[in-house]
């Protein structure tokens, strides 16, 4: 967690997606004083998290950016990079997107979204996709991630962007969270289901994604 306090006392602003009242100082492991009065403490239960110092010279050089997949809105994230990075992958297409190694940063909403504009079912093999179905969802992961950046986001619990505003496109969700309802699609009269795909929740229309 990212925690925001003023120096002069111990109120705390809390940063994180789910809303921890919890806070334990002994977990408080680094501390940013800034120039305005305020702090900023980086948070960290389990130690997972690490920080780095680098020159700006060497920033090409950091391995752990290197390791990085392509952003969603790269011109060179197309079908060619697509079928070459699913050569001889046995993964499924879910388990594929949330790979961060071949695309960064597109969260489980967003893939169980463009998943089910794309009508692919989130158990599907990666390489048992046809380069049509391919194009379809590299257009549709760009379009769900421009919808919900028009929209300020999706706000599952009390997400807030640095202005204080509450995200809206989680009231244009078609499959997150909508377990056991109608499909949206007028023409289609399947129920979302809800599987766990790699310890994450995933949500698919049981008729007409295949």
């Amino acid at each position: 967690k990212l925690l925001i306090t003023q120096n002069d006392n111990k109120t705390i602003f809390k940063t994180s997606f789910y809303y921890d009242t919890n806070i334990n100082p002994k977990h408080n492991h680094i501390l940013f004083k800034l120039n305005n009065g305020l702090a900023l403490i980086y948070n960290d239960v389990r130690r997972f998290g690490f920080f780095k110092i680098y020159q700006t010279t060497q920033i090409n050089k950091i391995i752990f950016l290197k390791k990085l997949g392509l952003e969603p809105f790269s011109k060179v994230f197309n079908i060619k990079y697509f079928t070459e990075f699913i050569k001889n992958k046995k993964k499924n297409i879910k388990n594929l997107l949330m790979d961060q190694t071949f695309i960064s940063g597109l969260g489980n909403i967003y893939v169980n979204e463009a998943l089910f504009m794309s009508k692919i079912k989130p158990l599907r093999m990666c390489n048992d996709l046809n380069k049509s179905e391919i194009k379809d969802l590299i257009l549709n992961i760009k379009k769900i991630l421009k919808a919900s950046i028009s929209e300020g986001g999706s706000s599952i619990r009390d997400f807030q962007n640095t202005l204080g505003k509450s995200g809206n496109f989680q009231q244009f969700f078609n499959v997150y969270g909508q377990k056991n309802k109608n499909c949206s699609r007028v023409s289609c009269k399947g129920k979302i289901k809800k599987i766990v795909i790699s310890n994450r929740s995933s949500f698919y229309c049981n008729k007409c994604q295949i």
